[in-house]
């Protein structure tokens, strides 16, 4: 297998069907290492919020066929979860999505010693992140340009939009 995209973006083409049928969404796919170990971690959605069970059923579901589809040369660890109540916000979509949202913010580099900004997504286009400041100024940056975007003091029930 060719590089961790590659690895990412065929699992997602492998688990999507079988989310689907259990009327999950795929949140994210990573593919990590943590000290000597290889993790797939596959982040479930759906309206009204995650349950173990649906952990569980996701990774019934896909186990085999990850297994006989063999896209991880390697061996690994498969965890199945919710991208929990502070979850980040890693696609286009879920940055369409949340505007409106408190939302918390790492920067890759400081801006005037401040790395660490919270804030209401108020503005996605293009990559660029508009943040508007408790102090009432507009933080823009680029989302390339942070450490992670993640939702801060999250409620389900204000954002039951589809994705």
């Amino acid at each position: 297998m060719a590089g961790k995209g590659n690895t990412v973006s065929r699992v997602r083409e492998i688990v999507t069907p079988f989310a689907l049928e259990l009327g999950l969404d795929i949140w994210d796919i990573r593919f990590v290492k943590e000290g000597t170990d290889w993790y797939l971690r596959i982040f479930i959605d759906k309206k009204g919020g995650v349950s173990i069970d649906d952990c569980v059923d996701l990774t019934h579901a896909i186990t085999k066929p990850l297994d006989e589809a063999d896209p991880i040369s390697q061996s690994y660890l498969l965890e199945v979860s919710s991208p929990g109540v502070e979850r980040e916000l890693v696609s286009d979509e879920h940055f369409e999505k949340y505007i409106g949202a408190d939302v918390m913010l790492r920067l890759i580099r400081p801006i005037e010693k401040v790395r660490d900004f919270k804030g209401k997504l108020s503005a996605y286009d293009n990559g660029e992140i508009t943040v508007l400041l408790p102090d009432g100024e507009e933080l823009r940056i680029n989302k390339k340009d942070t450490s992670y975007v993640k939702l801060d003091d999250f409620d389900i029930n204000d954002f039951n939009k589809e994705i």
